[in-house]
């Protein structure tokens, strides 16, 4: 198993969506954001589960699809980095993605 981790970035989007979202309904992004830590959790087991990011086209830069989400994490030795949680309708851009190690 390997250990996941969050980057302070990732940790903001995930807030910022979810407050986007309780603007209309608070339980659904109470369940969203359960959601989004569900599908992080089994990268413990399965660190190569989701997809290599087109845009970036990294084997160690993956993604996991939720919904209209991507959460995007990189596969370091023995644990995954939760990079971001973002909207799939944005281009990634302006993202800084850390150099493979």
């Amino acid at each position: 198993m390997v250990k996941v981790t969050w980057t302070d970035q990732s940790l903001e989007d995930l807030d910022a969506i979810c407050l986007f979202i309780a603007r209309d309904f608070l339980e659904y992004a109470r369940l969203f954001a359960i959601r989004v830590f569900e599908a992080t959790d089994r990268l413990e087991t399965f660190p190569k589960s989701g997809r290599v990011v087109p845009e970036i086209g990294r084997e160690d830069i993956r993604e996991i699809i939720l919904g209209n989400y991507r959460i995007i994490f990189r596969i370091v030795t023995e644990e995954v980095e939760i990079l971001t949680v973002h909207h799939g309708a944005k281009p990634l851009e302006d993202i800084n993605f850390p150099n493979s190690t």
